[in-house]
This record gives structure tokens, C-alpha cells and sequence, in this order.
């Protein structure tokens, strides 16, 4: 079927505008409208009339509604010549000409249809009465498109304002400019960012009467840079606000609590003062910096006051311009806070301590899809399970991930809670570890029947299922993990109690230290994924062409060569076999199944081929070491004490294995899952309500479970109604959230401050020293950057990093403890790490020489001549 998408109505072409629409009102006082009339008075016009019904003191007005503008278009040339310029060349149409080698050519066109047409004179004359009626003085005149001042899509200073205007002709000539700045190449390129079709977009204009303000500027009711509510933030400057919201000013910045007194005072550089002109237009001068304040306690505690009661009614902090003048308080926009960093969370010793696991799960933001879908019904449903099997309570996903707008804003490390059966978890831990062997895990029949039904899911044809059929099919795949969870239920106390009995014998041995590398040694689902990648290491290099290629070629190339080359047939087919036996693992995160697998990115796979390229480092075999050392106790001579020891370190490498198999296992559901959203995401396409069958992912499970298609199979065209705005909503808000961290890596690691010449601290995770130069991996398409004895950085890792540890002299980690993946196969590999720097990415750079200290569990600077390795 196709996949492309149905064409989209063109809003201003003449024959879609009605005669309803063409007789609608022109202009209308503020009062007329509420916050639910953006699509006839724009977003700041909606705004300010709510503002006036609720009685703040907003200076009198009118608007100029959308169907002044749709008017415009409908009766003059510009309507059907803007059509066809937004027609002609949709790209160019939504970039403002940067498509076009930035040249704006089509914003300028579209710009001088408005200049050079004339105002209806129904539209000029309407226009004219209000302004009569609001007494004929000096105005301001302000855009307020369809699409500014909402969450996600600030608009700021994207359309023109006009400030201080008198006379009829000033008031129409910027009405018409006002118009024909929602084509200006800023607004252009700001609404296509924001996935906005410049089609779907209309103008209103707010006439009101002129504040000649003595001082003004912008107040934040809660800490635009923090996210703390408890603060609000008010910069000011003397003269008319322009200064402060143009950036021309350093303004003079208040710090307030809610009551309006003053945390903080910064003064202002008022390098320039912009005020009314007497006759009118503005007028600039030079300030005088280091004056006094320019507000007083009254006037900060009537704006708190002010900022209080707006975002208790728009149900958000808000961004609020205001102005004073004649020693009154005025309120001139309002608008969401865009960009705002959630509340910080307080936490507490516990969520400080297991932050880390989560932060490196979470490093990327989830989709509505991930949290409700795979998360709420799939792996979290397995952790709540397994705790729920021994009395402890854990939250639900909405209430460590909580969210605004439908998007994810915040990760709160949950906190457990102990219920009355957990008195009864020893006899259950005991029971269970006695019945069920962690070595003996997978020839349990429900593993079998998991097997089975994954291979099932696999292999069934979606195309030709119902809508219904499809999300059902989602359904099983979730059901499917239940069997997993089962399984940990039953043989996860027999990791546990192994472990600690060889804990409690190295205690008695004097050898603790020699526990976690011994059960780095062993064998598992990821290291035999490793060897396996060695091995097709081996087989490029021994063809010349494909071991050149790999040195010199990225792996987007590599792709394309192995793929299509004829003479690389014996790396193809052992690579199509790697797939066929691991692409189901995940490249970021096992909890985000919008997340691509191995299979669905081979290019990642070919980049840790690529950084293998060369033949794997010489490295301490650490877990070898540590049993020699053990077998050479004077105490492990008596045999039977010695055969105990050793099944103590073999149940407890049993039970590693087990978590990471089970891990590695439960991934199978993850391709059968994206592919029935993939045909889910095609047939919303279709609909008209994605651009793009990835889009899907911006949906919750909930709301495709609510969709039902048509007998025939199709979906109703009311579906784009429905849903397309939800789905542009939240990728603007996720836009706005781009560069805020779900949690704050200082609220984790804050006692880890770098002192004494030390460059990065963390844990110390695998012990030895290795020194060498930084490479700085973010994300896993960027793994065939790696060169072998370089010190691998990276902000958290998955079995799906650990292959490049192979190549790496030492590994240093944002994210992560001593029994994360990291560590784990660092130690394997005895290579040096340090794991939960909380900042390593951000402060060691690519090229720079470092000695890192895994015994510490620090990062020092280092000459290139420094001794490499000094385990």
C-alpha cells in the first residue's frame, strides 16, 4: 500500500473560504473573548480577554479577528496568489527560503502581496470604528497568530509589534504589516521547527490603548533556569518593556517568593531607555547604570500577587509582561513559561542511592507510546511483579514519571514500599531458592513456551489484520513477558542466597575484595553476543577489501557495501546470522521500545565490528587471577571446603548469568512490538493523522486501543481531528523539554566534586590503572569512533556497549554503579572503571590524555608518555 500522505487543505485558497466565513464579526472588544477563542483572536488576544474577565488590569482594547485576515486574502489577490507560493514548493514554503539557499525569496514574495494589496473597505472600516470607539489615541498594535503563546510554542518575537501609533492611516498601515509578518522567514522557519503547516496558521491583531510606561519588563512566575515554583523571576528596565524582551538591555533582575519579598537583587546595565515619543513612535536613550531599583516593595509584591492569581487560573507558571505607568500596574501579555525545567525533586537517601540505575535507563526521554505500552505492560509490570512476590509495593510508571501536556517532564527514582507480606518474604526467598536452580532456569517448560510463542509472534503477517486485530496482537506480545516475570519470581532467590553464602565465605577467607571480579567470569547470553562479534571482526579482516573499508569507511557506508558488494559474501552471510541471533537487543534502553534494535540499526553492529577492527587488546583476564588466588588459600587445601567454596563462586556466576540471560531473553518481544506499531503507524498515515509511521510513538497505548476502522478496514477521517493536534501538541512540548535531563545528575552525585587535580571522580567499579586518550561516545551510532586503547567515555551503558570494552584501555561512565553492565564486563575484561561520574561527557573532551584510576575511582590528567597500563 502507499505510504503517502493524503494532501492537506490549503486554509486560504478563496473557494475554501465561506460566505459564513467572509461575514464573520471583524472586530471585537477584549472582553468578547476567553482562553477557548485562539482560533479567532490568537493566542495573545485569547489570553488578554480572559485576563480581562477575570478582572486584571489589562489596558482597554479590541481585536482584529482572523476573520479580518481570512477576509484579506478572500477579497484581494493575495489570498489565491499566497496558494499558490505555498503550493508551488512545499519545502521552500515551510523553511521561509532556506531550502532555497537561505535567501527568503518566497517570504519576501509573500510579504509584498500584503504591501502591495489594498484593504477591503468593509475590513478598513470596521477597523476604524473600534479604533474611534477606544478614543482615537495612542495605540499599540500586536500580532496574535493562531499559533503563538502555547505550551510548547512561544512564538516569542516571531510576529511584530508596533508601539505608540496615533492617526487612522498608522493604525490600518500596521495592521497590514502585522499580517504580513506571519510570513516574515523568523516566523517561517520558527513554524516549521515546531511542525506547524503554514497552512493551518491565521492572524488576529490587538489594538490597545498606550502605556507610556515609567518602567517595565517581564515577570516569571516560577524560576525559568531551575524550575523552582517557590521563586519568581522579574526583570525590569526604566521606559517601555521593548528593551528587556529585545535582549538590548541587561535588565535589572529580582529573585522573589511568593509573598513578593526579595530572595535576590542583581542591578541593571539600562544601557538603553526606549519611551514614547511625544508625537508618537519611540524614542531612545542612553540609561544610568547603578541607580536604585526601579520598583519598590509595593509594586514587587502586588506583581507576585498578580503572577499568583495567573497561574492559579491558566493552571501554569506564566510569562507576563507588564508595564507601569502613572503608578499603576498594568499587565500588557501572558503567556505558558516554554522551556521550563520541572520542580527539582527532593530526595531522599534511598532514591539517592538507586538514581543511578534509573538515570542510565532513562538517559533519553520516553514517548507516551514507551511509558504506556511496553513500560506500564510490559517491564514495569515484571518489577512490580517480582517485588509484589515479596510483600513490597512499587509505584506506578505515571508516578515516577510524571508529565505535562502527555509528555514525560521528570524521572523521580521510586521509592518501594513494604506491605505486611513482606514478613513473610524469608520463608518465601527459602522456598523458592531451594525448588528452583538458577542453572537449571532454561529448561524450565515456561521458558520453552516463551520461546515458542515469541518465534509465533515473529512470524505472523500483520498487513492483512484489523485495526482491532493488530492491537490485540500488541497485547500478546506485552503477555508474553509475563513469562519472563514468572520465571525471575521463581529463580531470582536463588541468585540471591548463593551470592550472599559466597560473600559470607570470602569474609571468612579474608578475600571480599575477590567477589565482584569473580562473577565477572561468568558466561552469559552478552559475552557469547561478543565473542560472536570477534568473530565477525576475524572474518573482515580476513578479506582485504572489507578490512580496508572498515578503517576507512563510517558505518552508514558499510552498510551499503556489505549489503550490495558481491565479494563480501562470506561476512554477509555471517552477519544476516548474527542478526538473525541477536538483532533483537536494544541499542539505548531495554525499557524504550521506540528505541531501534540491532536489527533495526545493523549500521550500530557494524560500528562495534569497526571498533573491533584490529584484534582485541591485550587485557588481564581478572576473574582467572582472582580464582588462582583463591585456590591458593591455605584453608582451600582441605578439599571439601574447597569444593564448597568453588559451587559457592559457580551458583553465584549461575545466578549473574541468569539475570543477564533473562534480560537478553526478554528483548525478543521488543521487534514483534515495533513491527505491529510500524503497520499501526502506516495506517494513521494514511488517515492523515501522522507524517510519519514513527510518529505513532507520540500516541498512548490507551488512545490506539480506543481507534476502530470502518468495515471495509479503513480508518474514519475524523481520526486527523482527534488526534493530529494531541500529536503536535506533544512534539512541541517535547521540543521545548530538548536540553532538560529527566533528573538532574547533581541531585545524584553531588559529594563528587573533582579536588586536588582530579579532572572526573565516581565509583570505583573495576580496579587497575590505564592511561590514554579520551573518546567521548554518546550514542551507539557513533561506536566505530572508537580506536583501541583509547579511554571510553560515555554517558551509560547497555549490553549493547559492552563489545567496545574490548578495544577500550579503560572505561568512564555518567551514569551506572558497581553492578551495572559496565562494571560487570569491565571487570571480565580487566580494563580499570569508574562509574557514576555524573558529568564525565561534559568535561573530558576527544584527544585529551587521562589516567583513570578504577581502584579510586578517579580521572586524572596525564602526559602522552605515561605508562599505559599498571593494573
Amino acid at each position: 500500500m502507499d505510504d503517502a500522505q493524503p494532501p492537506k487543505p490549503i486554509l486560504h485558497a478563496p473557494a475554501t473560504v465561506s460566505e459564513p466565513q467572509m461575514a464573520q464579526q471583524i472586530t471585537a472588544s477584549l472582553a468578547e473573548f476567553g482562553r477557548g477563542d485562539v482560533a479567532v483572536a490568537g493566542g495573545k488576544g485569547a489570553a488578554l480577554g480572559e485576563l480581562v474577565r477575570q478582572g486584571f488590569p489589562v489596558p482597554p482594547g479590541f481585536v482584529i479577528t482572523t476573520g479580518a485576515y481570512l477576509s484579506f486574502l478572500a477579497e484581494t489577490k493575495a489570498g489565491a496568489e499566497l496558494d499558490l507560493l505555498l503550493s508551488s514548493e512545499p519545502g521552500d514554503a515551510f523553511d521561509g527560503g532556506a531550502s532555497n539557499g537561505g535567501n527568503g525569496t518566497h517570504a519576501a514574495a509573500i510579504r509584498e502581496l500584503f504591501a502591495s494589496a489594498d484593504m477591503p473597505e468593509r475590513v478598513r472600516d470596521e477597523i476604524l470604528a473600534a479604533y474611534a470607539k477606544l478614543g482615537r489615541g495612542a495605540v499599540a498594535v500586536r500580532s496574535s497568530a493562531t499559533a503563538e503563546d502555547l505550551p510548547g510554542a512561544a512564538f516569542a518575537g516571531q510576529q511584530d509589534t508596533f508601539l505608540n501609533l496615533t492617526g487612522e492611516d498608522e493604525v490600518v498601515r500596521a495592521v497590514a504589516r502585522c499580517w504580513a509578518s506571519l510570513w516574515t522567514e523568523r516566523a517561517m522557519t520558527y513554524r516549521r521547527r515546531q511542525g506547524i503547516d503554514p497552512r493551518e496558521v491565521a492572524i488576529a491583531v490587538v489594538v490597545q490603548k498606550m502605556v507610556p510606561a515609567a518602567v517595565a519588563g517581564v515577570m516569571f512566575t516560577a524560576n525559568p533556569v531551575t524550575g523552582e515554583r517557590g521563586e519568581m523571576v522579574v526583570d525590569a528596565n526604566p521606559g517601555l518593556g521593548e528593551a528587556v524582551v529585545s535582549g538590548r538591555v541587561t535588565p535589572e533582575r529580582y529573585v522573589l517568593d511568593g509573598s513578593g519579598k526579595v530572595l535576590s537583587f542583581v542591578p541593571g546595565g539600562r544601557e538603553v531607555v526606549i519611551s514614547a515619543a511625544a508625537g508618537g513612535g519611540t524614542r531612545e536613550m542612553t540609561g544610568t547604570p547603578g541607580a536604585r531599583p526601579g520598583l519598590v516593595a509595593e509594586q514587587l509584591a502586588e506583581l507576585a500577587q498578580l503572577g499568583q492569581e495567573a497561574q492559579q487560573h491558566f493552571g501554569r507558571p506564566q510569562d507576563i509582561e507588564w508595564a507601569v505607568a502613572g503608578g499603576v500596574l498594568y499587565v500588557l501579555q501572558v503567556r505558558p513559561i516554554t522551556a521550563l525545567p520541572p520542580q527539582p525533586p527532593s530526595l531522599n537517601w534511598f532514591q539517592r542511592w538507586v538514581g543511578p540505575f534509573f538515570w542510565e535507563m532513562f538517559q533519553e526521554r520516553p514517548y507516551p507510546l514507551d511509558v504506556s505500552g511496553w513500560m506500564r505492560l510490559g517491564i514495569w509490570e515484571m518489577l512490580r511483579g517480582m517485588a509484589g512476590s515479596v510483600g513490597v509495593a512499587f509505584p506506578m510508571v505515571e508516578e515516577f514519571l510524571p508529565e505535562e501536556d502527555g509528555v514525560v517532564v521528570q524521572l523521580i527514582p521510586p521509592v518501594p514500599r513494604p506491605t505486611l507480606r513482606s514478613l513473610a518474604a524469608p520463608v518465601s526467598l527459602l522456598r523458592r531458592s531451594r525448588e528452583f536452580k538458577a542453572s537449571e532456569w532454561t529448561q524450565d517448560p515456561r521458558f520453552e513456551q516463551f520461546l515458542a510463542d515469541t518465534e509465533r509472534l515473529n512470524g505472523t503477517d500483520l498487513a492483512p489484520l484489523r485495526w482491532r486485530a493488530v492491537i490485540a496482537f500488541v497485547e500478546e506480545c506485552f503477555g508474553t513477558m509475563r513469562a519472563i516475570r514468572n520465571l525471575r519470581i521463581s529463580y531470582l532467590p536463588g541468585v540471591l542466597l548463593p551470592m550472599l553464602k559466597m560473600r559470607l565465605m570470602l569474609l571468612l577467607l579474608g578475600k571480599m575484595k575477590l567477589a565482584p571480579v569473580l562473577i565477572a567470569g561468568a558466561e552469559t547470553r552478552t559475552s557469547q553476543a561478543n565473542r560472536a562479534l570477534e568473530r565477525l571482526a576475524s572474518i573482515a579482516a580476513d578479506d582485504p577489501g572489507l578490512s580496508r573499508a572498515f578503517l576507512e569507511t563510517d558505518s552508514g557506508q558499510l552498510l551499503d557495501l556489505v549489503e550490495k558488494d558481491p565479494e563480501h559474501g562470506a561476512f554477509r552471510a555471517a552477519f544476516e546470522a548474527f542478526q538473525l541471533e541477536y538483532g533483537h537487543r536494544e541499542t539505548t534502553s531495554v525499557v524504550l521500545s521506540s528505541s531501534p534494535t540491532w536489527s533495526d540499526a545493523p549500521e550500530v553492529v557494524l560500528g562495534l565490528v569497526k571498533a573491533m577492527s584490529g584484534g582485541r587488546l591485550q587485557t588481564v583476564d581478572k576473574a582467572g587471577t582472582a580464582m588462582e588466588e583463591l585456590n591458593r588459600h591455605p584453608v582451600l587445601r582441605f578439599e571439601p571446603l574447597r569444593r564448597r567454596m568453588l559451587a559457592a563462586v559457580e551458583s553465584a556466576r549461575a545466578g549473574i548469568a541468569f539475570r543477564e540471560d533473562s534480560h537478553f531473553y526478554a528483548t525478543k518481544a521488543i521487534p514483534p512490538i515495533r513491527r505491529a506499531y510500524r503497520e499501526l503507524g502506516r495506517r494513521l498515515v494514511l488517515a492523515g493523522v501522522i507524517d510519519k509511521p514513527e510518529e505513532i510513538y507520540h500516541l498512548r497505548f490507551e488512545e490506539l486501543e480506543s481507534i476502530t476502522d470502518a468495515d471495509d478496514g479503513a480508518l474514519p477521517a475524523s481520526l486527523r481531528h482527534r488526534f493530529r493536534p494531541l500529536v503536535l501538541a506533544r512534539v512541541a512540548k517535547r521540543r521545548e523539554l530538548e536540553g532538560i535531563p529527566l533528573l538532574d545528575p547533581a541531585l545524584l552525585f553531588a559529594g563528587r566534586l573533582p579536588s586536588g587535580g582530579v579532572l572526573v571522580s565516581g565509583t570505583p567499579s573495576s580496579r587497575g590503572q590505564a592511561s590514554g586518550q579520551v573518546r567521548v561516545i554518546r550514542v551507539p551510532s557513533e561506536f566505530g569512533q572508537l580506536r583501541g586503547g583509547e579511554i571510553l567515555v560515555c554517558p551509560y551503558t547497555n549490553p549493547s556497549w559492552t563489545p567496545l570494552f574490548q578495544r577500550a584501555a579503560a572505561v568512564v561512565v555518567d551514569a551506572g554503579g558497581l553492578a551495572s553492565h559496565a562494571a560487570i564486563v569491565a571487570r571480565e575484561y580487566g580494563i580499570p572503571a569508574v562509574m557514576g561520574t555524573g558529568s564525565a561527557t561534559s568535561i573530558l573532551t576527544d584527544g585529551e590524555w587521562v589516567l583513570v584510576d578504577g581502584t579510586l575511582g578517579v580521572v586524572l590528567p596525564a602526559a602522552s608518555s605515561t605508562p599505559t597500563d599498571s593494573q
